[in-house]
Formats: C-alpha cells, sequence, structure tokens
C-alpha cells in the first residue's frame, strides 16, 4: 500500500491572513507599516489590476521595508515571529487536518508562496515539511529581491515535483484557497478549495 501526501498551501489556507503582511507589521511596526502601504498603493492598485505580477509587486514590498537589513537581524525577527505571531494566525480546522494527516501517517508538506524564512521553523516544530520562496542575500544583507522564482502558481508544481516522485504516493490531497493554488491542486486525487474558509477578512494577499 502506497503512502499518503498531503499538500497545503499557507496563506489563506493555514492562516487566516497573508503572512508577509503580517511579518512586516510585526518587525516593523504600524509607524512604519502604514505610512509604507501609503507608498506602495501605486503599486498595490496595479497589481489588483493585473498590470504587474505577483512578483513584480512582492519584491516592490520587500525592498521597501527589507532591503539592506543585516540577514541575522532579519531571521531572528522572522524566529520571534514564528514564536509569538503566527500561531494565532493559524486556522484551528486546519491545524486539525494537519494534525490528521500525520496521524495517519501521511507525508505533509506546506507549499508556500512566503519566504522559509518565517515558515520553515513554524513548519518543523509542526512535524511537516517545507517548501517555500527563497529570499536573496548578498554580502550578509537582505536585497528585498527573490532568489529564483517566486513559490505560487506553476512554481508550485515545479518545487513539489523537484522534491517529490508523485507515483510513489496514493492517495495524493491538496488544500489551497486562492487561483495560483489551481495548478497544485491539480495534481492532487483529492483536492479541497478554500476547506477552512472563516470570516476573518485579512490585508490584500500578494501570493
Amino acid at each position: 500500500m502506497k503512502r499518503a501526501l498531503s499538500l497545503f498551501d499557507l496563506d489563506g489556507t493555514i492562516t487566516n491572513r497573508d503572512t508577509l503582511w503580517e511579518i512586516i507589521r510585526f518587525q516593523k511596526g504600524n509607524r512604519v507599516f502604514i505610512p509604507g502601504l501609503i507608498l506602495l498603493s501605486p503599486v498595490l492598485a496595479a497589481y489588483k489590476l493585473g498590470l504587474i505580477s505577483n512578483t513584480a509587486a512582492k519584491q516592490s514590498v520587500l525592498r521597501l521595508f527589507f532591503a539592506g537589513i543585516p540577514e541575522p537581524d532579519f531571521q531572528a525577527g522572522c524566529d520571534a515571529f514564528q514564536a509569538e505571531r503566527l500561531p494565532s494566525l493559524i486556522r484551528g480546522e486546519a491545524s486539525r487536518a494537519i494534525r490528521e494527516a500525520l496521524d495517519r501517517g501521511d507525508r505533509v508538506i506546506v507549499v508556500s508562496a512566503s519566504a522559509g524564512n518565517w515558515v520553515s521553523g513554524w513548519c518543523r516544530q509542526t512535524g511537516v515539511e517545507c517548501i517555500a520562496t527563497v529570499l536573496e542575500s548578498i554580502g550578509g544583507r537582505m536585497t528585498g529581491r527573490i532568489l529564483g522564482k517566486n513559490c505560487s502558481g506553476t512554481e508550485k508544481v515545479t518545487r513539489i515535483r523537484e522534491a517529490v516522485r508523485l507515483e510513489d504516493y496514493d492517495p495524493v490531497y491538496a488544500y489551497g484557497d486562492s487561483p495560483s493554488d489551481q495548478p497544485m491542486l491539480s495534481l492532487a486525487t483529492k483536492a479541497f478549495y478554500k476547506p477552512f474558509r472563516e470570516k476573518e477578512k485579512g490585508n490584500q494577499r500578494i501570493s
């Protein structure tokens, strides 16, 4: 009998809001976060209208808030976020679904467009694997750029196939909440779209 595989999107599926905005607010505080949103409003409007890609929008956000920060300082803030803030963003139903998958003996992987800096530690603590966007640092400082491709849309499929021989698993479960998750959901024998959606509303999402 083959082992089951469970693939979970993070932002909006496991969490009740986009962790990109939450990590910025956590590390920078509202005195920096709110003026930053105002500065970014043309970029966010262009993204919402489909004039620029999610990668371009995300890198604009990352550059504004994090470019030039020493990588150890940035990672320390991400570690604190995972310990102090991220657990409160986890949907109860999502947490139960992950636990049930682990109890069944599934191989469980979180596949996220968010950066591994503020995702992978929580995944390790939870007992699941992590595939996530990688952020660039040069000379020990964050550049605000993505290293390689943003782990969203078809890139999720590419990254999953690099890490997993899908034919070795049956069934394959996948959980997502946005159009950018559809390629990942198409890999599954049992796909779940917006399975844990509750009434909370967070900031605009940039996958």
